[in-house]
């Protein structure tokens, strides 16, 4: 019973930290339709934030907490509503996800240029305060954010529902023009959200430091849960949020303390969260969401048979050309931009095509790796790779075949953190060392390189042949109006799975390549953040042309090394990265259709 109460008593600290971080998700959702998936790494970059005030440069800790949590992070919560978020008003689901990941990359770039990897501990609030329950002792920390929690709940439910500033933010959100008309300001009033929204993602990051480390990717990617906590509630209501946070790390605390410690069971404790957020999402009724895919499909021509046939020929022998006059290490790097190119290709057909907003896309990247690593290097294990990540990617399909838009996008980020935690990680996939050597099916890197062309162009030409066919037509229909379709007698639900199943197939055939070309491959090679960067390089080269998986393949293949060569603006280009991303976010056609654009300007 002791053991109980402890555990209990720290599943309900986490919970409230959880609480904390949840609110300010639905406060910005409830309040402008937009759900921040950066809204992590603003209370990271905050939180490292707080501790140089407060460790670094010695001021109080509560001076340092109302600098960040009462004045830089609204201020910053401005900057993006304004700069931002203010620009995707009206905007598809698709493109406002996209727009977050730009600056949840961007921000990670910001807190690696500006607080290099070091170890940086953080004092915890009134640490030399506290209460004994029983015989287990309760901290001031734990206090403090328990009460923090309680008081943002309850503060947040009086402003959204008793006041009349959160009711104009509400009736902004339905109808801002008709809200205007009776005196509100709905700028003003989105601008307050996004500020509010801001401070408690930095309370939260602050309150989980002293628990978790400062730590880029980890305290990012820690909002997960509250991911889950927000969705228990709808997004919509608060105490639902609240509840659901504490529930949530009651069962994190109670699976530390009560499951085995074997490899499997460890790694299971770390999924959690990520199980959590796919069970919330196919078991909760959905609320009404805006449902959008990605838009701009159709700014770029497709070309017919023919044309696809000369352009695929012709780029094959410039490829070949080009591996007989470069060394081998250049050979070797653009035969990785070609694979990263495939892997964009998916993308195009998912995303461009179908209006599918991925963020586990990587995952079946690692599952074709697997594959090939575990069987050999031929072209039958390259294609029995496409094969199972086929069959992965229609499981998943099937299984989320209820949920739509934002909610779909989700489920596939658990679905990766899930991957990642219990298959990618363990022996199973790559041994008890944690990687295996794969040997290549080419030796010369000039033949890499080749081999990599001539998959890209066969897959870029069949990737065109559907976009024309029976099924891009269907996959286009259902993005516009998957309502329509239905009522036309078309089985939208088979045509998805269709679509997730192809799409996985062509990642797993990247897979296969990347891992033979690599020679070594590990579980860290196809972690959950690798997704993120393959999205935003999909939208900043175009993600809904063959040309522009090329180019997004080629500045992907290019980011580290860049990363290597000039370590001072490693965290710079991913600032750049993610403003880009946030920038292009309403033009899927990308830095393609600019080209395209001033050669049509060049010509007239």
């Amino acid at each position: 019973m002791t053991a109980l109460l402890a555990y209990t008593v720290f599943g309900l600290v986490t919970g409230g930290a959880y609480a904390v971080v949840a609110s300010g998700l639905v406060l910005t959702y409830s309040t402008s339709k937009v759900f921040n998936v950066g809204h992590g790494a603003i209370g990271m970059v905050m939180a490292f934030l707080y501790w140089e005030l407060a460790e670094n440069r010695g001021l109080p800790q509560w001076l340092a907490l109302l600098i960040v949590v009462g004045g830089c992070a609204p201020l910053f919560g401005l900057v993006v509503e304004r700069f931002i978020m203010r620009r995707l008003a009206g905007a598809p689901v698709g493109i406002t996800l996209v727009a977050g990941v730009g600056v949840l990359v961007g921000l990670i770039g910001v807190a690696q240029v500006v607080w290099p990897p070091a170890a940086r501990p953080v004092r915890p609030f009134l640490d030399a305060f506290g209460v004994h329950i029983g015989q287990s002792f309760v901290s001031g920390h734990d206090l403090v954010t328990l009460a923090c929690a309680v008081l943002v709940a309850g503060g947040l439910y009086v402003l959204l529902n008793r006041m009349r500033t959160g009711l104009a933010m509400r009736a902004c959100v339905d109808a801002p023009e008709l809200a205007a008309l009776y005196g509100a300001r709905p700028h003003r009033l989105s601008a307050l959200s996004w500020a509010i929204g801001s401070a408690l993602a930095a309370l939260g990051g602050i309150l989980l430091t002293p628990v978790v480390q400062l730590d880029y990717v980890t305290m990012t990617l820690l909002v997960i849960t509250a991911y889950t906590a927000a969705l228990v509630g709808k997004l919509r209501s608060l105490p639902l949020t609240f509840v659901g946070a504490l529930g949530l790390g009651l069962v994190q605390s109670y699976a530390v303390a009560y499951l085995p410690s074997s490899p499997f069971w460890i790694s299971f404790r770390a999924a959690i969260p990520a199980l959590l957020l796919f069970v919330v999402l196919l078991v909760m009724p959905q609320s009404p969401l805006r449902i959008g895919g990605v838009r701009g499909s159709r700014g770029l021509s497709v070309p017919n048979g023919l044309t696809t046939l000369v352009a695929a020929v012709g780029f094959v022998g410039v490829v070949i050309a080009f591996a007989l006059l470069t060394d081998g290490v250049v050979a070797s790097q653009l035969a990785l931009g070609l694979v990263f190119g495939i892997v964009l290709l998916s993308m195009v057909l998912l995303t461009g095509y179908g209006g599918v907003v991925s963020l586990g896309q990587f995952t079946f990247v690692g599952v074709g790796a697997v594959v090939v690593a575990r069987l050999g290097t031929s072209p039958l294990t390259l294609l029995l790779a496409a094969l199972v990540s086929a069959a992965v990617g229609a499981l998943i399909a099937l299984t989320v075949l209820r949920v739509s838009g934002l909610y779909l996008a989700l489920a596939t980020l658990g679905f990766a953190q899930l991957m990642d935690k219990l298959v990618l990680q363990s022996p199973v996939a790559f041994g008890v060392r944690g990687s295996l050597e794969v040997p290549r099916l080419v030796g010369s890197p000039a033949g890499q390189l080749v081999l990599a062309a001539v998959v890209f162009a066969l897959v870029g030409a069949g990737v065109l042949a559907v976009r024309r066919g029976r099924l891009g037509r269907r996959m286009i229909a259902v993005k516009d109006s998957s309502a329509a379709c239905a009522t036309l007698g078309m089985n939208v639900r088979w045509v998805r799975v269709g679509v997730f199943a192809l799409s996985a197939a062509i990642a797993g055939l990247a897979g296969g390549l990347f891992a033979q070309l690599r020679e070594t491959v590990a579980a860290s090679d196809f972690q959950l953040f690798n997704n993120l960067p393959l999205l935003l390089f999909a939208v900043i080269a175009g993600v809904t042309s063959v040309s522009g998986a090329l180019l997004g393949g080629v500045l992907l293949m290019l980011l580290p090394v860049l990363q290597s060569g000039f370590p001072a603006f490693a965290g710079v280009a991913v600032v750049l990265l993610g403003v880009a991303a946030a920038g292009l976010a309403r033009d899927p056609n990308g830095l393609v259709s600019w080209f395209y654009r001033a050669w049509s300007w060049r010509r007239a």
